[in-house]
């Protein structure tokens, strides 16, 4: 759309830069929760790559059994934000699909009774906004917010959601967690039932 100057990267063109972070991405350390943000998401074809690659590396690094779980903290590590609604949905939709697609290959159950379709498209609601990475607003005119998903080493599986918004990471390089709502720890595939702390 020329009003927004809106231009697709090729996939050969994600691919090669996406090449010059593959440790972060797929064999370094940790690698699973290293955090990638999109700020022009589009329909979502850097984000489905990133995805794609951590999805491949978990399937060669970490055993299967353990496949759910770490698969649903790699989408926790994905952001995105993108101005144009049809682009917006696209990529949600996306994001879904290769996701599930990865667990029905393996017969992982996956149908939307499941608490992993659930999580998934929570986190994928949750971390993919529809708003403006230039002024710092989502759709509705507020500022956009993001949620931070933390390990709890104390609880296998377990996550501690803490919402920040995206001015506090621009302007302030520093999250401001502390003015937000709180949430209880839980594990991963649970995350959609939204318990507050107490």
């Amino acid at each position: 759309m020329k009003a927004y100057g809106e231009v697709f990267t090729p996939r050969h063109m994600v691919d090669r830069m996406l090449d010059l972070v593959a440790e972060e991405l797929e064999t370094g350390e940790g690698f699973v929760d290293k955090t990638f943000l999109e700020p022009a998401a589009g329909d979502g074809n850097f984000l489905v790559a990133i995805l794609q690659r951590k999805l491949r590396a978990i399937e060669q690094r970490i055993e299967p059994a353990l496949w759910p779980r770490e698969s649903l903290f790699a989408l926790a590590s994905i952001y995105g934000i993108e101005l144009l609604e049809d682009n917006y949905a696209d990529a949600k939709i996306a994001m879904l699909t290769e996701f599930l697609d990865f667990h029905r290959g393996h017969g992982t159950p996956c149908s939307t009774r499941t608490n992993l379709h659930r999580a998934a498209a929570f986190l994928i609601d949750t971390n993919i906004v529809s708003g403006n990475a230039l002024t710092g607003l989502d759709s509705g005119g507020d500022e956009i917010e993001f949620s931070w998903w933390s390990r709890v080493p104390a609880v296998p599986g377990g996550v501690l959601r803490e919402p920040f918004t995206f001015r506090s990471l621009r302007e302030e390089a520093m999250f401001d967690f502390g003015v937000h709502a709180a949430y209880a720890v839980c594990p991963i595939d649970r995350v959609h039932e939204e318990v507050r702390a107490q």
